[in-house]
């Protein structure tokens, strides 16, 4: 700014009164949009989007190895008897020392035995 001009510095800025309402519009249609995005529109944050990841990972593991953890399951009917008499809260435990989901992760092998023993008594009845 030259010497002697009408604007100091540090001044602030002069906005149209006509421009705020479009601000304050602009502004509040954001907020809607991502309340309306959140809510209805199936956007997510990156946290849930990762536990959803983990969740359908975990589901692709289970109905991979049930199966093959059935077909051993076969093999041995006379364990698939004795399956069929535990407590439904003890069947995966059965599986699991029947030894026919050692070739499934740790991580998943409870889950894979749960399955597993589901799906061999639900198709015994």
């Amino acid at each position: 700014l030259r010497a002697g001009s009408s604007q100091e510095i540090g001044s602030t800025m002069n906005i149209p009164a006509a421009t705020k309402p479009a601000i304050w519009g602009a502004i509040g249609g954001a907020i809607v949009a991502i309340v309306i995005g959140f809510v209805w529109g199936g956007w997510v944050t990156g946290s849930t989007a990762a536990q959803m990841r983990a969740a359908g990972a975990e589901a692709a593991v289970v109905q991979a190895f049930t199966p093959l953890c059935v077909v051993k399951a076969e093999q041995e009917p006379e364990q698939i008897a004795l399956l069929k008499e535990a407590s439904r809260y003890q069947r995966d435990n059965f599986v699991v020392q029947a030894g026919w989901v050692d070739n499934v992760s740790e991580k998943y092998r409870s889950e894979v035995a749960d399955a597993c023993a589901n799906s061999i008594v639900e198709g015994m009845q």
